[in-house]
């Protein structure tokens, strides 16, 4: 299929849209269709696309590239199935006037135009690691911003969970069905003689039966013997059997749930021992495992970016990765990703995200992060106080001045023994605050370059202007709300990281264009008051006693 530009955007003589009657031109000009028309559809970059499709003339035209990231993006907003969102655009002239296919004979899609295009995404995105739908998001989220005339110099950031769509599963239950999946897939080569006794994974009541209805038997004895039975259908199949994912995933899965004692025989590890990175369901090796705030998660991390000011905010950066991702590496990548900024850039998040090489890294492309709250042991803001001379490692002297008879310098741990004088901290006033401690004939303090830093920036935050940035951040937690209620964002119908990711970039950009549309209305609601009020006074300077206003 090769790759053709649509040029088929603007209206014709035969334009199916003016042959409606004027009533309902007049409603589908005064619906959301006409901001997408004019605003989202001609922001949509689809050369971008091009490489997804043959170089070859003579092959066959793609479907517009543009006019299915649009579709795409409108099924996020209106919550449709790709069957219900294929009937709306053939039965639905706002969705036509929208995606500017109101001139097109017939439409131009098929019940696999929207699967085809996502799977074309999530191959090449396999093949080069290039994620072109974040790319263009993030791009049509720069084109809204400046439509809206957004200042690009606040920023705040926010990370939510996405529930894999895969069934929980306890660690018996993952075993037996990388067994039993395998015994089936060995079956279907025809090479029988290789299961030797274990045709029973064949049945389906052995699954029940192995896993509920022998709850009676010691759990660790059950585990013991799915794991041999695991182990010695490795040991047997022949070295072909690799190039299968079932045998790829049962190896996986041996790894990371047992360990081999001195006899050389797999034997269960401690639940402790288990990475979260773990296989959590076959049916999603790419999910992981991670408990945040007393919960348990298994899928994904996503983290948002967004851009805001008094005229609006937008979605313009976002990431998606496993769930074993933290904070603390979400903020590095955005701030490598945003790079040096011309202007002074404010990055508001939560206390997750601090460290002292973020705050490091910010300050040196001209960012000035912001955490509402500062996580592990706080500093007192006295210990910024401290002086060191980095460069030969001593302390030059104490918050209160004194200068200590010796210091010390702890490479491995990375930290300051300053020793003071019997008598020099008993009277002073900050001893309480230092974080001093006394011996019999002299007192010692162990300090940090980041534990000075932190303080500073604790001391830093205590400011009004500080707080009052702070509570800037509280906005960006209600993207995760939505996305849950309105987006279904953890009942993503497909299972695997880049499939759901692809997903979940549309969602991002249904939200920016409703944000985007909402924001037209409001600057045309503004602007025909503005009219409407100029009408009124003109109608009163002139004495007309009647004047058509604008809207």
């Amino acid at each position: 299929m090769a790759f053709k530009p649509n040029s088929t955007q603007q209206i014709t003589f035969d334009d199916t849209f003016l042959n409606l009657p004027p009533r309902v031109q007049h409603f589908v000009k005064k619906s959301w269709a006409m901001g997408f028309s004019e605003i989202v559809f001609p922001a949509i970059n689809e050369k971008r696309f091009a490489v997804l499709y043959s170089d070859n003339p003579a092959s066959r035209p793609n479907a517009p590239v543009n006019a299915i990231i649009g579709s795409l993006m409108l099924k996020e907003m209106f919550n449709l199935t790709d069957e219900d969102l294929l009937e709306s655009i053939l039965c639905d002239v706002r969705y036509q006037v929208a995606l500017r296919t109101t001139s097109f004979k017939e439409q131009p899609f098929s019940d696999r135009t929207f699967s085809r295009f996502r799977e074309r995404l999530y191959q090449h995105e396999l093949e080069t690691g290039e994620d072109l739908l974040k790319d263009e998001m993030q791009a049509l989220a720069e084109t809204f911003r400046q439509y809206l005339g957004i200042e690009p110099t606040l920023k705040r950031m926010d990370s939510l969970m996405v529930s894999s769509n895969s069934r929980k599963m306890s660690r018996l239950e993952i075993l037996y069905t990388c067994v039993a999946n395998l015994v089936k897939t060995v079956h279907r080569t025809g090479e029988t003689q290789l299961l030797k006794n274990r045709e029973h994974f064949l049945k389906e009541e052995d699954r029940n039966q192995f896993l509920y209805h022998r709850r009676n038997e010691d759990l660790d004895g059950r585990l013991q013997e799915i794991i041999d039975h695991g182990a010695s259908l490795l040991q047997t199949l022949p070295e072909h059997y690799g190039e299968f994912e079932e045998y790829q995933l049962l190896q996986r899965v041996m790894k990371e749930q047992t360990h081999t004692d001195k006899d050389g025989k797999a034997t269960p590890k401690a639940k402790k021992d288990v990475s979260p990175q773990s296989l959590q369901n076959p049916s999603d090796p790419d999910a992981t495992y991670r408990r945040k705030a007393g919960k348990d998660h298994k899928g994904y991390v996503a983290n948002i970016v967004e851009t805001t000011d008094e005229k609006g905010s937008l979605i313009t950066a976002y990431d998606y990765q496993p769930n074993s991702h933290s904070d603390s590496h979400f903020c590095q990548k955005t701030i490598e990703q945003m790079g040096h900024q011309e202007q002074k850039t404010t990055l508001v998040a939560d206390g997750a995200y601090a460290s002292v090489a973020n705050e490091a890294a910010a300050t040196e492309k001209n960012i000035q992060l912001i955490t509402t709250a500062l996580i592990g042991k706080l500093p007192d803001e006295v210990q910024a106080q401290f002086v060191l001379d980095t460069d030969h490692k001593k302390v030059i002297k104490c918050p209160a001045g004194q200068k200590p008879y010796k210091t010390r310098f702890y490479e491995k741990s990375e930290t300051y023994r300053a020793s003071f004088s019997q008598g020099t901290c008993d009277e002073c006033p900050l001893r309480d605050k230092c974080g001093v401690k006394f011996q019999k004939k002299s007192s010692y303090v162990m300090v940090s370059e980041k534990m000075i830093i932190r303080a500073a920036y604790l001391k830093q935050m205590s400011s009004e202007e500080y707080r009052r940035i702070a509570k800037i951040r509280n906005g960006v937690e209600g993207i995760p709300s939505v996305m849950r209620r309105t987006y279904k964002v953890d009942h993503i119908p497909v299972r695997g990281y880049l499939r759901s990711k692809t997903w979940f970039g549309f969602k991002i950009g249904a939200i920016n264009t409703k944000r985007v549309l909402k924001g037209a209305l409001q600057a045309k609601k503004v602007a025909c008051i503005f009219v409407n009020i100029t009408a009124i006074f003109r109608k009163t300077q002139l004495g007309v006693k009647s004047l058509p206003l604008a809207c």
